[in-house]
């Protein structure tokens, strides 16, 4: 007897229904991550001025950006002349 191949994956599939809530954090995670690697194109930028031009809160912008970094998406940049802020760019 030969086992289809993704038979178990269509079957969990058919019988899991993913949930709405986890659906609508998927899209709201797609957009951010399109609005935050738009925004790198024009330049480097801290996370305050990603903050005030996404017009999302800091710890939202903090939690985007750092998920980027994990996969490779955005690496740091330079350090401000203070020591205080780092910026951020797209991973070439």
């Amino acid at each position: 007897m030969e086992a289809e191949k993704g038979k178990t994956h269509k079957y969990l599939r058919d019988k899991r229904e993913i949930p709405e809530t986890v659906k609508e954090n998927l899209k709201h995670f797609t957009r951010v991550k399109k609005f935050i690697l738009e925004s790198l194109r024009d330049g480097e930028m801290t996370i305050d001025q990603l903050a005030q031009k996404l017009e999302l809160p800091k710890n939202e912008v903090i939690f985007f950006l750092m998920t980027l970094i994990k996969y490779g998406f955005v690496q740091t940049g330079q350090i401000d002349d203070m020591d205080e802020y780092y910026s951020y760019k797209l991973k070439q």
